[in-house]
């Protein structure tokens, strides 16, 4: 793909850029070749090879700070916009291409030091080329006694995720990557250096243990949004607990859901248990009468309660896991039990296995679920291009639809019937929607996630995917549900739907914008947010 010039800006002002930055991080970390800049493309982007793709027009790699804030004063000079990105791991909201084409691309790979990790007060500091793999390694190597939460995959950066709001599968105030990180320094649009709540505070030791200091709180204008370069985060981690143990739950009837979550909502929120993960044998069942029912999206609940009862399935089921001392974990146990045989009699349990620590990475191996113990994999990532009976013909990536809803079983169910709309128009063989339920993943809400597929090769099939996002985009916000992140090529869309009082959370934080970023050099239009001189641009 030819490169793209930043919009309105000359070639003689771009060259003398490149000049300038190659000055300050050295000419190596400076790269404007084709071959280079595939690698700041996004994989998974429905819009590859067509016009409209988001593509840089270069990258730049700072290693330090100094170096962030040279590039930042250079990009104001030429009014060049930059977008920058920690790994560009990001893969299904975007990658590491930028949301205006023509940016620059800022990689902050180089900036990978663990600044500080405390196992006594259960913090980490840590720059943005800090992966999980190298944050867990560190803790690993030193014998250090606190666990890090870790989404799929585990090669994102902790800072980048953070800032995405990412989540993870231990207990809910861990999973909340952004609710866990706690003091930023960052570099402003005009190249000050800046840092948040005590960090705000010369030689304050409480930078990532009290996130608020004094006065207004600006952490959030720097999740999802584009009011500057996050240069170092505290993240909280998870003290190492003595055991961890899971229990599974089945129930017999799809409206069995609705009481489950209750109950289960009783037990996390009241900090018993730690990421639940419901799941259904019937979602990827292959069976032609299950088929022909689920090919209705309005099939009774009776009738599928009925075709479950006649292959002797459950409907749903649920893994509840436990952390904390092994007396502990036990007694949460026989409490969740009683709790769901109160709400539904014929529920059925499986005990599942205790696991006391530290354990080896031998041991590690036996637990079902590494990433809930704190230990970062690639299987996550590996699901989705696989070739398997599920997925004969698979694609080269997928785009993410994923809505918050609220967390009760009503609202799943509901979920349920709006993802068989979705898939159904998507046609894929062997998924059973109506048995997909929402994950849990969010502490206080659930999260309707789908991977619409991609193809580099059959343009038909991003159109296809590209449309049924639109749909249901639609349909959610019909319900007051939305996206919670999204890849950039779909931020005006997202943003849009979150409009109460003539979208005034929008106007409010595009005054903002101006104001910090008079230039508009940092990531325009991430998060639905543009600078005032592109505004006329916004997709509807």
């Amino acid at each position: 793909m030819a490169r793209r010039l930043p919009p309105g800006v000359s070639d003689r002002d771009f060259a003398a850029a490149l000049t300038q930055f190659a000055a300050a991080v050295g000419s190596d970390w400076v790269f404007t070749s084709e071959a280079d800049l595939d690698l700041y493309r996004d994989a998974y982007s429905p819009l590859w090879g067509t016009r409209e793709e988001r593509l840089a027009s270069a990258a730049v790699a700072p290693r330090s700070v100094e170096q962030v804030q040279q590039v930042v004063r250079i990009a104001n000079r030429y009014k060049i916009p930059l977008y920058p990105i920690s790994t560009g791991k990001n893969l299904g909201y975007g990658g590491s291409a930028p949301g205006y084409s023509g940016s620059i691309v800022v990689d902050l790979k180089r900036m990978n030091r663990i600044v500080e990790v405390d196992d006594r007060r259960h913090f980490a500091i840590v720059e943005p080329g800090v992966s999980y793999f190298d944050l867990y390694n560190y803790i690993q190597e030193r014998k250090l006694r606190v666990w890090i939460d870790c989404p799929e995959p585990g090669w994102g950066s902790v800072l980048g995720n953070a800032l995405d709001r990412g989540v993870g599968w231990t207990t809910g105030h861990f999973r909340d990557h952004f609710g866990s990180h706690c003091g930023l320094e960052v570099v402003l649009p005009s190249g000050e250096l800046m840092r948040t709540g005590m960090g705000a505070m010369p030689n304050a030791d409480t930078f990532a243990q009290f996130p608020y200091g004094f006065g207004p709180t600006v952490d959030g204008l720097f999740g999802q949004g584009n009011f500057g370069i996050v240069t170092r985060m505290g993240i909280w981690l998870m003290p190492e607990p003595e055991a961890y143990a899971t229990g599974k739950v089945r129930v017999l009837r799809r409206r069995d859901l609705i009481p489950l979550i209750d109950v289960t909502n009783r037990l996390e929120h009241g900090g018993l248990i730690g990421l639940p993960i419901y799941d259904s044998p019937l979602a990827s069942l292959i069976d032609p009468e299950l088929t022909a029912l689920t090919s209705r999206v309005d099939v009774p609940d009776k009738e599928l309660d009925q075709f479950a009862a006649r292959r002797g399935l459950p409907i749903w089921d649920l893994t509840l896991q436990f952390y904390g001392p092994a007396e502990t974990v036990a007694a949460n146990w026989s409490y969740a039990k009683r709790l769901v045989r109160e709400a539904i009699p014929d529920a059925r349990f499986e005990d599942g296995p205790t696991f006391r620590f530290p354990m080896s990475a031998q041991d590690q191996k036996q637990v079902p679920f590494r990433v809930s113990i704190g230990a970062p994999s690639l299987e996550g990532f590996s699901q989705g291009p696989v070739r398997s009976r599920f997925n004969p013909y698979p694609m080269d990536g997928h785009v993410f639809f994923s809505p918050i809803i609220p967390k009760t079983g009503e609202a799943a169910l509901e979920a349920t019937r709006v993802l068989a709309d979705v898939m159904a128009a998507m046609r894929i063989p062997g998924l059973n929607p109506l048995f997909r339920p929402p994950q849990a993943s969010i502490f206080r809400s659930l999260l309707l996630v789908v991977g619409l597929p991609i193809s580099r090769t059959d343009p038909k099939i991003n159109e296809a995917s590209m449309k049924i996002f639109r749909h249901a985009v639609k349909l959610s916000a019909e319900r007051g549900w939305a996206e919670y992140r999204t890849s950039p090529i779909f931020s005006d869309l997202i943003s849009s739907v979150y409009s109460f009082n003539d979208h005034a959370l929008r106007r409010f934080t595009e005054a903002l914008k101006d104001a910090a970023d008079p230039n508009g050099i940092i990531a325009p239009g991430r998060g639905g947010i543009w600078p005032k001189h592109l505004r006329k641009g916004r997709q509807k």
